[in-house]
Protein backbone atom coordinates (compact mmCIF):
# COMPACT_ATOMS: atom_id res chain seq x y z
CA UNK A 1 0.00 0.00 0.00
CA UNK A 2 3.03 2.78 0.78
CA UNK A 3 4.54 1.84 -2.77
CA UNK A 4 0.83 2.72 -4.32
CA UNK A 5 1.25 5.84 -2.61
CA UNK A 6 4.69 6.70 -3.16
CA UNK A 7 4.41 6.05 -7.12
CA UNK A 8 1.04 8.35 -6.71
CA UNK A 9 3.05 11.26 -5.72
CA UNK A 10 5.47 11.12 -8.65
CA UNK A 11 2.76 10.40 -11.18
CA UNK A 12 0.10 11.79 -12.88
CA UNK A 13 -0.85 15.13 -13.84
CA UNK A 14 0.67 18.34 -13.32
CA UNK A 15 -0.22 20.13 -9.57
CA UNK A 16 1.03 23.25 -9.73
CA UNK A 17 -0.49 26.81 -11.02
CA UNK A 18 1.97 28.44 -13.92
CA UNK A 19 2.63 31.15 -11.24
CA UNK A 20 3.71 28.28 -8.65
CA UNK A 21 5.54 26.74 -12.06
CA UNK A 22 7.47 30.34 -12.76
CA UNK A 23 8.34 30.68 -9.02
CA UNK A 24 9.92 27.21 -8.59
CA UNK A 25 12.02 27.72 -11.91
CA UNK A 26 13.40 30.84 -10.74
CA UNK A 27 13.55 30.32 -7.05
CA UNK A 28 15.62 26.86 -7.67
CA UNK A 29 17.93 27.95 -10.52
CA UNK A 30 18.70 31.40 -8.04
CA UNK A 31 18.96 28.93 -4.98
CA UNK A 32 21.66 26.74 -7.71
CA UNK A 33 23.18 29.91 -8.69
CA UNK A 34 24.05 30.65 -4.94
CA UNK A 35 25.23 27.08 -4.28
CA UNK A 36 27.65 27.66 -7.50
CA UNK A 37 29.42 30.18 -5.87
CA UNK A 38 32.64 29.66 -4.12
CA UNK A 39 32.38 28.98 0.07
CA UNK A 40 34.29 27.14 2.14
CA UNK A 41 31.70 24.51 2.95
CA UNK A 42 31.40 22.32 -0.22
CA UNK A 43 28.36 20.55 1.42
CA UNK A 44 26.44 23.05 1.75
CA UNK A 45 27.57 24.47 -1.98
CA UNK A 46 26.51 20.65 -3.27
CA UNK A 47 22.88 20.71 -1.21
CA UNK A 48 22.25 24.10 -2.66
CA UNK A 49 22.80 23.07 -6.05
CA UNK A 50 20.89 19.84 -5.65
CA UNK A 51 17.62 21.69 -3.95
CA UNK A 52 17.98 23.90 -6.33
CA UNK A 53 18.01 21.65 -9.56
CA UNK A 54 15.31 19.77 -7.99
CA UNK A 55 13.01 23.21 -7.22
CA UNK A 56 13.74 24.23 -11.39
CA UNK A 57 12.77 20.70 -12.76
CA UNK A 58 9.73 20.25 -10.54
CA UNK A 59 8.71 23.63 -11.76
CA UNK A 60 9.52 22.46 -15.61
CA UNK A 61 7.60 19.29 -15.03
CA UNK A 62 4.50 20.95 -12.88
CA UNK A 63 4.59 18.46 -10.74
CA UNK A 64 5.34 18.84 -6.91
CA UNK A 65 5.22 15.66 -4.55
CA UNK A 66 5.39 17.14 -1.56
CA UNK A 67 2.42 19.56 -2.79
CA UNK A 68 0.71 16.48 -4.21
CA UNK A 69 1.40 14.82 -0.41
CA UNK A 70 -0.06 17.49 1.65
CA UNK A 71 -2.79 18.72 -0.89
CA UNK A 72 -5.80 16.44 -2.74
CA UNK A 73 -6.88 17.65 -6.41
CA UNK A 74 -9.35 20.35 -5.00
CA UNK A 75 -5.99 22.25 -3.10
CA UNK A 76 -7.71 21.43 0.41
CA UNK A 77 -5.29 20.33 2.82
CA UNK A 78 -5.55 16.53 4.02
CA UNK A 79 -6.04 16.11 7.38
CA UNK A 80 -4.49 12.70 9.24
CA UNK A 81 -6.99 10.22 9.77
CA UNK A 82 -8.36 10.29 13.05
Amino acid sequence: MASGTLASLFEGRPNLSMTQRAMYVAGGLGLAAAGAKPRPNLLLNVLAIVAGSYLAWSGYEGRCPVKAALFDGQNTPRLPAA
